[in-house]
């Protein structure tokens, strides 16, 4: 019997992976790669570092938690020797397909010759509405996407990883130059990145995101949580960032300077109200 390994995009799959009954050891990609400084040589001292001083400085993740939760996951995949089939699950959204490169990166970085690397990635469904993410499927489902997967070469591998040096670069005319749809493996990858170049400041100096934090925060009074609501429903409709709650509310807390908070509910300040009606007229 094949030695199996799956790469699961975060904690959320792995239940259902479990109730499927599918065979095989587990790694939980938990980073989010979409956000934060990061450097080309992916798992490097200086790319380890980079990731601590982000998540202790901006998300508030101690060092020692980050390395429990985070790199000792990923660090099992260093060694895959013992392994005949590497399965990676992953899903249409920026976050993901981020992280799907930097995972490519690191199997490729550390090639197993004899081990055979497959793709489960969700999005496009014949009969379904919208794209699909993993926790769309039951486990009975995920048997079926486990006998669909997606071989992955090793010149497949190294178009992701290509794919990654562009994207750690962070250039907004050579990513917007660049074709990240040589691969009919990473189908979702250009579509991705052309939500990321929206992260880029607009004329008014703020983002996508920031901009449409502001809109929700005019449009009516609302408190915190229901900001980050709104965000959430207008992402599932209209973006493929497929941020969570914690990078929302990260983006929100940086946006202090255009808004005033009373009785716990926001309201744009005057300068919040200039800067939006400057995107408004762009």
């Amino acid at each position: 019997m094949d030695n199996i390994i799956h790469i699961l995009n975060g904690d959320s799959t792995l239940p259902i992976l479990e109730q499927s009954g599918i065979k095989g050891d587990v790694v939980v990609w938990r980073e989010m790669l979409c956000e934060g400084r990061l450097s080309i040589d992916f798992a490097s001292d200086e790319f380890w570092n980079n990731r601590y001083t982000y998540f202790e400085t901006e998300i508030g993740v101690k060092r020692l938690d980050y390395f429990d939760k985070t790199i000792k996951e990923i660090l099992k995949l260093k060694d895959l020797s013992d392994y005949n089939e590497v399965v990676l699950w992953f899903e249409f959204d920026l976050f993901c397909q981020i992280n799907l490169l930097a995972a490519c990166t690191y199997l490729l970085d550390n090639y197993v010759k004899k081990a055979n690397y497959y793709l489960v990635c969700t999005g496009k469904e014949k009969g379904k509405e919208g794209l699909q993410s993993l926790s769309n499927y039951s486990p009975k489902d995920f048997k079926k996407l486990y006998a669909n997967k997606s071989p992955l070469s090793k010149a497949n591998l190294m178009f992701a990883k290509g794919c990654w040096n562009v994207y750690v670069e962070n250039d907004f005319e050579k990513l917007k130059a660049y074709n990240f749809n040589q691969s009919a493996k990473f189908e979702y990858l250009e579509l991705a990145i052309n939500q990321h170049l929206k992260l880029f400041p607009g004329t008014n100096g703020l983002n996508h995101i920031e901009n449409k934090i502001l809109e929700i925060i005019n449009s009516s009074a609302l408190a915190e949580n229901e900001i980050i609501r709104a965000l959430l429903i207008w992402q599932s409709t209209e973006t493929v960032y497929g941020f969570g709650d914690l990078q929302y509310f990260q983006y929100l807390k940086k946006l202090n300077k255009y808004y005033k908070i009373e009785d716990s509910k926001y309201y744009l300040n005057n300068f919040g109200k200039t800067i939006l009606i400057f995107d408004e007229n762009k």
